[in-house]
């Protein structure tokens, strides 16, 4: 099963965006929660450890659409100090049922 964005549907593009905000204050985190939460091309947003304080995936038709979201929607999000984007190549795999333990 690909992910809710296929190729059929004219989203032919994942991309993953990594995020890092200027300031990881309460208020800037749920600021821009509130704020990514807005635009329809994410599918999915989540907090992170490490490099980054966000990775966002967005579905979007071509890299135009990926340019013009990039521009005018996600950077003039106050608070955001960096973008870092990669283009998912093949989708090797994708489940949604959790491993659940074997009860004995």
């Amino acid at each position: 099963m690909p992910w809710p964005a296929p190729k059929a549907g004219g989203l032919g593009l994942n991309v993953f965006i990594n995020i890092s905000l200027k300031t990881q204050s309460k208020q800037a985190l749920a600021e821009f929660e509130q704020r990514i939460a807005e635009h329809d091309q994410v599918m999915e947003c989540y907090l992170m450890t490490g490099d980054s304080d966000y990775l966002i995936r967005v579905a979007v038709p071509d890299i135009a659409a990926l340019e013009r979201f990039i521009l005018e929607q996600l950077t003039p999000i106050p608070g955001i100090e960096k973008i870092r984007s990669s283009f998912a190549l093949k989708q090797v795999r994708y489940k949604t049922a959790l491993p659940l333990p074997v009860r004995s």
